[in-house]
């Protein structure tokens, strides 16, 4: 364990103390694991970020995090909310770990979930490390009336949730005013209350509370998604206006948290790390280095996958920096088991020991710069409701889900034929507006072309629908579809 292996370092500086040894401590002690603190913005694009270019909005505290830290320009998330988190906490691609569409587990039921003995996952091998875990805000891939120890079962000692909506129940619609929120106590609803509120006094409660222990805390954001609304800071009469005011709403809580680190001396060693789900909902534009950009969730174009990520641990890094790294988010897995000493390679549980992971550690591109990173490419894949339930569980659409792929220059998009369909230069096209499928004019662009085409074929030829031992039935649940019925919920 972490916490053992410093107890004895600390031993061994003492003897060497005593015996009049000139060493500074400071060398001689092993270095703490870092806390971590992971910001997950729920539908929110770089063009709503004025440190990536954003023109129609200021987000000072989510800008001085940058300034204090790298600002990554290439990392991929999926482009909708269920295949992401579910590949953040495994390391694997939808491909792989089955969940390839949206599927919102307390509403349409069916049996699904989100099974850890089926999955690796992230949070389990860090409090098996020793660290103290937490998560506030949004989940999605339970059912807490079904398994109310879910989120235990999943790695965390505490936890403060919005339910999502559960079939069946109005109340749990709500996640802004008057929230329905999930606890150990149980869920209810919070009269007055603006749930953002709510999560982030209970993760700063958190921090106080556990000063001693290595801390990683999972702060999903139910902002900025639909419905808008007004915060308590801001009215709007308008969408955009309200959208604005949620936007100006999430960071100010990011500087709140950073703050509640400062107070309680916990900046200095946390590793925080901002980012987001997914693009801006479709309804919003926002301009972006002079463009004006369509939200972009549900797509694998830029605005839709290509997030804002920016990487904060004022320890370690010392200087910020802009990096052009290639990262994905099944990299997030492996590179805070990496930050907290458990090593890229863990050793899982006996049920999830033959599991392939996906993800790389990016460990050495935040300590040693972009030239240290060991990926050649990144994946972007999945969303939409492209799914139905049937008597053996959740199952995809499609045999292969479209997807897109890049390298540091060239993106190329295959459908669901595992054909070719599109190919764009994103340094000399970043908003991918002309297409260069059919008119390769030259051996960089025809050798860059085939080298991706070259990863497509080492895909599998079938995705992975969901794997989870079925939930008992419930009465909310979804029909089980026929044969020939429709595939969108």
């Amino acid at each position: 364990m972490i916490l053992k292996k410093q107890l004895l370092m600390a031993c061994c500086v003492l003897l060497l103390l005593s015996c009049g040894d000139k060493v500074k401590t400071k060398q001689l002690v092993a270095k703490e694991p870092p806390n971590i603190l992971f910001v997950l913005v729920d539908d929110l694009g770089k063009e709503w970020i004025s440190t990536y270019g954003a023109e129609d909005i200021h987000t000072p505290n989510i800008d001085a995090l940058a300034k204090s830290g790298i600002k990554f320009n290439n990392v991929y998330s999926m482009p909708q909310c269920t295949p992401t988190r579910v590949t953040l906490l495994t390391g694997q691609y939808p491909f792989r770990h089955g969940w390839v569409n949206h599927w919102d587990v307390p509403r349409w039921g069916g049996g699904a979930h989100f099974d850890e003995t089926q999955n690796p996952a992230l949070v389990t091998e860090l409090r098996e490390a020793g660290y103290k875990t937490c998560i506030a805000g949004k989940w999605q891939i339970d059912d807490f009336r079904v398994e109310p120890d879910a989120l235990i079962k999943a790695g965390f000692d505490e936890y403060c949730m919005w339910t999502g909506y559960e079939a069946g129940i109005e109340a749990s619609a709500e996640r802004y005013w008057d929230p329905y929120i999930y606890t150990q106590e149980g869920s209810k609803t919070y009269p007055g209350a603006f749930g953002p509120d709510i999560f982030r006094d209970f993760i700063i409660d958190f921090l106080k509370e556990n000063k001693g222990d290595p801390k990683f805390v999972y702060y999903p954001m139910v902002l900025t998604h639909t419905p808008l609304v007004n915060t308590p800071d801001e009215s709007a009469n308008d969408k955009l206006g309200k959208h604005k005011a949620m936007v100006r709403y999430t960071d100010k809580i990011v500087g709140q948290l950073v703050d509640a680190l400062k107070q309680n001396n916990l900046l200095e060693n946390t590793m925080i790390v901002f980012t987001t789900d997914n693009g801006t909902s479709r309804s919003i534009s926002g301009t972006y280095k002079g463009e004006i950009v369509q939200g972009g969730k549900a797509s694998t174009k830029e605005s839709g996958i290509c997030e804002p990520f920016i990487v904060s641990w004022p320890r370690e890094i010392t200087a910020a920096r802009e990096s052009e790294a290639l990262v994905d988010f099944t990299d997030i897995l492996p590179t805070f088991l990496d930050i907290a000493g458990v090593g890229e390679k863990v050793k899982w549980t006996k049920s999830n020991a033959n599991h392939t992971i996906d993800g790389k550690s990016f460990k050495d591109v935040l300590l040693k710069g972009d030239e240290a990173s060991n990926r050649d490419w990144i994946l972007g894949m999945g969303g939409g409701n492209h799914a139905r339930l049937t008597e053996d569980g959740v199952e995809n659409q499609y045999k292969f889900r479209d997807r897109v792929i890049r390298n540091e220059q060239y993106k190329l998009y295959v459908d669901s034929n595992r054909e070719a369909i599109k190919f764009f230069d994103l340094n000399k096209d970043p908003f991918e507006r002309k297409n260069l499928i059919d008119s390769l004019s030259t051996e960089e662009q025809k050798n860059n072309f085939n080298s991706l085409m070259e990863v497509i074929k080492s895909f599998p030829v079938k995705d992975n629908d969901p794997k989870y031992k079925s939930n008992p039935p419930q009465d909310w649940d979804v029909e089980i579809s026929a044969e020939s019925g429709t595939w969108k919920i």
